[in-house]
């Protein structure tokens, strides 16, 4: 007996370190020791035992565990002679990733590089399944199953039939690179056989990035037929992809692609597509967008937005967007705490066919700095400068009233610097006030413009003060209420000059810009004059979680400014009414609004939102209000409804819809609906759109779009949190 004890110790080391390269084996190579020698394993069994000092054998409720993989098994012989080991099932292996292969019966040979599995079964991160009637390990890579069943789908019973399946004469899993190869391949739905493919590449589910073909859809459009779209992905490395996509229809053969690439301080992407289709005769069309955004030295930022297209009507027609005017811009900035600096350059291509982009501003180049400075007389000092131009392609002079607009060439170019100093302080009783001193100095050229000076100049100061009065009451369970009323009092030197206003005509009236001394969007323009702006600030916050806020502001100015529309909310000596409030509470339920009423309580622009969000449900409806203006190049008033939403109706279906309405015209502008179908093996969306164009150069149209994708693949996803149960 004493003899025996070394033996066995050393029969189990051997086994031991056989076990280590066996559990290595099978799904996922495992990690080794600095040496190259595989890390020791720990083997459990009721029975451990030698025979004829050359054989050991190890029975009753096997386990044998290695770096993170676990193997069970009724018996194990290792065979010293023959280097080889032999498994009595039913075995289980089972690997850190979650990775199972099961098997009846395991015969491995010396080196354990090659060997059969009767009755295999390997389910590939807890998702694919592919069942065999037996399995080959082939030098230690590849495992060989022979007259496979391949699914995702959860199958109950015995006689049960999966959703889905794919049947195959042999399936090769490569387990370094992550891909599963099919021969004979016979894909069928609810057992019944519908595509036959001779060879099958697909990647398995632990696989993000494979090259190859990704989930097909398919689309039926009014104005291009039914079609399919199959896209094709290729990976170069870890940081750059290129995604192309043929779609196909009788009416049209495209080619999209989108080509990615991650740096090490910043991001690019290209998406476009170059189209033949009988909807034009006149030569391809096509699109081109170009995104990118960089950090580079010394905290500057660089981003660019380049948007092409061949044709007014090309973006709407195959639903890739429903902009009407597209803007390309490239532009540097940076942001300190003392700090701002802006740089950028634009160009905006109108689609609308009530535009031209001759007489359209198409090129425009702007620069703007801002520094902080904090004196030791107190407050804070402020120095801004910009430079902005902007040109039409059009050389023809606007020469009055009359003009053509479609001959418009007016180009401008500004300078401007502004010096300002603010401070504020707390008076007795808890008052604020405040005091902004301002100096502008604004340089302005235009050309081919007989109606406007070539070039003028001015410097002219500006000051405000400023009370404040904010309340704050805390309640005995928790809730806060402010309550704040302020007055401005301002004045602004100087008078209007002879400059053109391109860059101001449309103004918004709203809680940002109510205590502005100017509320033109851009230094083209100034309010001149002394003003009074008075409002208050109302908000809430509840103990059970709720909370509300609401502004009320209004402006008077001694004179009217004959620059401001009448939908502005600010034209004459008494601005409108502004309102602004939003609400939202604990179940879910937001709402906000934003309005202008005139003295005769009539709404000349508001904007409201509505929203209900719940863990099935995102409901939202939206109304815009805009009165007819002429100074706004808006003949007749426009207003609109428009409803999104989403609703999870089960686990495994949901709905979604939306839908724009005009109000003006009282017709439907956009309908579409949405229905989506997913558990562990398989998702399908299916998606109905009607476009009813209201512009000459857009036609009215109808899609379908049906996307079926296979879960358990890296091409299809993941899908298990869909999993389903099965009940007896």
């Amino acid at each position: 007996m004493t003899r025996a004890f070394p033996r066995l110790a050393s029969r189990l080391a051997g086994l031991a370190a056989v076990l280590a390269l066996l559990l290595a084996l099978p799904l996922r190579a495992q990690d080794t020791s600095q040496d190259g020698a595989a890390k020791p394993a720990m083997l459990l069994a009721d029975s451990v035992y030698v025979e004829n000092e050359e054989r050991l054998v190890a029975t009753g409720n096997v386990e044998a565990f290695h770096d993170g993989v676990t193997l069970t098994a009724t018996r194990i012989l290792y065979d010293r002679t023959t280097d080889s080991l032999t498994i009595d099932g039913p075995i289980r292996i089972t690997d850190a990733a979650g990775n199972v292969m099961t098997a009846d019966f395991a015969q491995l040979d010396r080196g354990l590089q090659n060997g059969l599995l009767a009755g295999a079964r390997l389910v590939l991160d807890q998702q694919l399944q592919l069942a065999s009637v037996e399995a080959r390990r082939v030098e230690g890579r590849y495992t060989q199953l022979s007259r496979v069943a391949v699914t995702s789908c959860q199958v109950c019973g015995p006689r049960g039939v999966p959703l889905w399946q794919i049947r195959a004469a042999r399936v090769v899993h490569d387990q370094e690179e992550r891909q599963l190869y099919f021969d004979g391949a016979q894909f069928r739905v609810l057992d019944v056989p519908v595509f036959y493919f001779p060879h099958l590449r697909l990647p398995d589910p632990t696989l993000k990035r494979a090259r190859g073909f990704l989930v097909p859809s398919f689309r039926s459009s009014t104005l291009l037929g039914f079609g399919i779209k199959t896209p094709y992905f290729v990976p170069f490395g870890p940081h750059k992809d290129l995604t192309l996509t043929p779609y196909l229809s009788p009416k049209t053969r495209t080619l999209e692609l989108r080509y990615r690439q991650a740096f090490r301080n910043g991001s690019l992407t290209l998406e476009g597509a170059a189209s033949s289709d009988t909807l034009k005769t006149d030569g391809l069309r096509g699109y081109l967008f170009a995104e990118g955004d960089f950090l580079i030295a010394g905290d500057y930022k660089l981003d660019f937005r380049l948007k092409s297209v061949s044709d007014d009507a090309y973006l709407n027609d195959y639903g890739i967007s429903s902009a009407d005017r597209l803007e390309s811009s490239v532009s540097l900035r940076r942001v300190q705490r003392d700090g701002f600096m802006r740089a950028s350059v634009l160009n905006y291509e109108t689609l609308r066919d009530f535009e031209s982009n001759d007489t359209q501003p198409r090129f425009i180049a702007d620069y703007f700095i801002e520094r902080r400075y904090f004196p030791r007389i107190g407050g804070e000092l402020r120095l801004a400068a910009e430079a902005h131009g902007h040109l039409r392609q059009s050389k023809r002079a606007t020469d009055g009233p009359d003009d053509d607009l479609e001959v418009d060439g007016r180009d401008v170019a500004r300078l401007n610097a502004e010096f300002s100093w603010r401070n504020r302080w707390t008076l007795a009783g808890g008052l604020r006030a405040g005091v902004s001193t301002h100096l502008w100095v604004d340089r302005y050229m235009t050309e081919q413009d007989v109606t406007s000076s070539p070039e003028v100049s001015r410097a002219i100061a500006g000051v405000a003060v400023e009370l404040r009065y904010p309340m704050q009451r805390r309640g005995a369970a928790g809730g806060r209420t402010l309550f704040e009323p302020v007055v401005q009092l301002g004045w602004v030197g100087g008078e209007r000059l002879k400059n053109p206003n391109d860059e101001s005509t449309r103004v918004e009236f709203d809680e940002a810009n109510l205590l502005s001394l100017s509320r033109f969007p851009a230094a083209d323009r100034r309010e001149h004059g002394a003003t009074l702006a008075a409002g208050v600030r109302w908000m809430h916050q509840a103990p059970t979680g709720w909370s509300a806020a609401l502004t009320l502001g209004q402006v008077w100015r001694d004179s009217a400014d004959s620059d401001f529309s009448r939908t502005s909310g600010l034209a004459g000596t008494t601005s409108d009414l502004l309102i602004a409030g939003r609400f939202s509470n604990p179940l879910g339920i937001t709402l906000s609004m934003r309005g202008l009423l005139d003295t005769d309580m009539q709404v000349a622009k508001a904007e409201a939102r509505a929203g209900w969000s719940t863990s099935r449900m995102d409901l939202g409806a939206s109304y815009l209000l805009l009165e007819a203006d002429p100074d706004e190049d808006r003949d007749q008033t426009q207003a609109e409804w428009t409803f999104d939403g989403r609703y999870q109706v089960t686990r495994h279906w949901a709905t979604s819809g939306e839908a724009r309405y005009d109000l003006s015209d009282r017709r439907v502008d956009r309908v579409g609906l949405g229905l989506q179908y997913r558990n562990e093996c398989i998702q399908v969306d299916f998606q109905a759109t009607r476009n009813y164009a209201s512009a000459t150069n857009l036609e009215p149209s109808t899609e379908f779009d049906l996307t079926v994708a296979l879960m358990g693949f890296s091409t299809g996803g993941s899908g298990k949190e869909y999993r389903r149960t099965c009940s007896f």
